[in-house]
């Protein structure tokens, strides 16, 4: 007998409508066995999972989904029922969905969810969603600094109840303007005396600026031995905290859609369960281009069929000469590209890039030319042969790493996403001066090459 699949058992409780028994399983889910349950689902089965869901559960289960299928999902919805999920979720993770949505329907949802939340909402959306003030909650534990121990502790049993345990050991201290004094912890409270103030508890804690950027929280976080941080503003105001996990989630995501973008998918985001007309214009829309890319590169060698009819052998050649050049490009766009995301260069440096490049580039394509140089000389029994594709892949590699390294600024300076254009460019330009140089170089000295 066939076990059921946690989609069919859920799909049969939708169907009696048998929620607490749903709700039940759920909970005893992974959170990528829930994921897989729910994409399984039929879109009608999806709302009337999510509708009949206590908004708690529901927004537990949003929490699970990446965040554009979650946005997917609430859109099934109507506003108000989308609006009760929203309310029960950690103010960045409904950010982070909320922005995945439509302008028109996000201010339909925050219309009708409280005003706490909604006002809080509208400030993280505010924010790059890759920066500390787009990733940071609002939901987080801050006391006067002159507030005593006593009436610390009486609060915090009353709102512990809504905090996870790590959120309870970080106590943020701020003074009378709301500037950030210290944290105090948990411990170091229910030690202290009843009347004592918790600006004496308070001990000094790194903070970060609500514009601080992926790599630089990455290098924050790794750095120090903590779940949390708080986000103060320019005055040092405590405005926010936000996680660990949230940050490293975020950077796994930009790894993911880099990855997508690189490899021809628009808008760096695909799943399965996305509508066909969105998945095939997507992949469409960066196919159709590759095609006359690629005519462009092969048009050089249309050019130079009789060289290549006479010596045949520069055939074997080509592809090496293209793919080695190419792969260097490549190295040089993934320096700009970190270098960009760190601020350490902008469009404009694009020339002092260039310098750089040059000089390896001379050292690189020196040292791969002479040995592939080497190997068809070897091979083919054949010095100019040799000459002819160790030339070529030599000044190929300088161009190459020159144009790979400028690619990503250029684009950049142009408004082009870099990770989605600079691949498609580099491999153009690369196999067509591959080309060119092997065949023209051959026609140079071909009575050599077919004596």
């Amino acid at each position: 007998m066939n076990q059921q699949q946690p989609w069919e058992i859920i799909g049969e409780l939708l169907h009696r409508e048998e929620m607490a028994a749903l709700d039940q399983y759920l909970q005893q889910l992974s959170s990528g066995e829930t994921v897989r349950a729910v994409f399984r689902l039929t879109p009608n089965e999806q709302e009337k999972l999510l509708t009949l869901l206590p908004p708690e559960s529901a927004a537990d289960l949003i929490d699970d989904v990446p965040d554009a299928q979650a946005a997917e999902l609430l859109d099934y919805l109507e506003p108000g029922e989308a609006a009760s999920i929203v309310n029960e979720m950690d103010s960045d993770e409904a950010a982070d969905v909320l922005a995945e949505m439509d302008r028109e329907d996000v201010e339909e949802i925050l219309s009708l969810m409280g005003v706490d939340q909604a006002a809080e909402a509208r400030q993280l959306i505010g924010y790059d969603p890759e920066t500390a003030g787009g990733l940071m909650m609002k939901e987080f534990l801050s006391y006067p600094g002159t507030m005593t121990v006593t009436d610390a502790v009486a609060d915090i049993a009353v709102q512990g109840e809504d905090y996870p345990i790590y959120y309870l050991q970080h106590v943020f201290v701020v003074g009378p303007s709301g500037r950030l004094q210290g944290v105090a912890g948990l411990t170091d409270i229910a030690r202290a005396k009843p009347n004592s103030f918790l600006e004496e508890l308070a001990t000094s804690v790194d903070a970060v600026n609500p514009t601080a950027g992926l790599d630089q929280l990455e290098d924050f976080f790794e750095s120090r031995d903590t779940p949390l941080a708080p986000v103060i503003d320019d005055s040092g105001r405590l405005i926010g905290a936000i996680r660990r996990r949230a940050v490293f989630d975020a950077i796994a995501e930009r790894a993911d859609e880099s990855y997508l973008k690189s490899q021809g998918i628009v808008g760096g985001d695909e799943f399965r369960s996305m509508p066909l007309y969105v998945r095939s214009g997507r992949r469409l829309s960066w196919l159709i281009v590759k095609i006359f890319l690629n005519l462009a590169a092969v048009s050089v060698i249309a050019l130079y069929e009789d060289t290549i009819a006479a010596a045949f052998t520069l055939a074997v050649f080509l592809p090496i000469v293209s793919d080695m050049s190419g792969c260097s490009g490549y190295q040089a766009v993934a320096v700009s590209m970190r270098e960009l995301a760190l601020d350490i260069i902008q469009p404009s440096d694009v020339l002092r890039v260039c310098l750089k490049e040059v000089v390896l580039g001379l050292v690189t394509g020196s040292v791969l030319g002479a040995l592939l140089a080497g190997v068809a000389w070897l091979w083919k029994g054949n010095p100019w042969l040799g000459l002819v594709v160790g030339v070529a892949l030599a000044v190929n590699t300088v161009v190459a790493v020159i144009i790979g390294g400028a690619l990503p600024l250029l684009l950049k300076g142009m408004r082009v996403d870099p990770a989605l254009a600079a691949g498609p460019v580099l491999t153009t330009i690369t196999d067509t001066g591959g080309f060119f140089l092997v065949l023209s170089l051959a026609t140079l000295v071909l009575p050599h090459l077919v004596s």
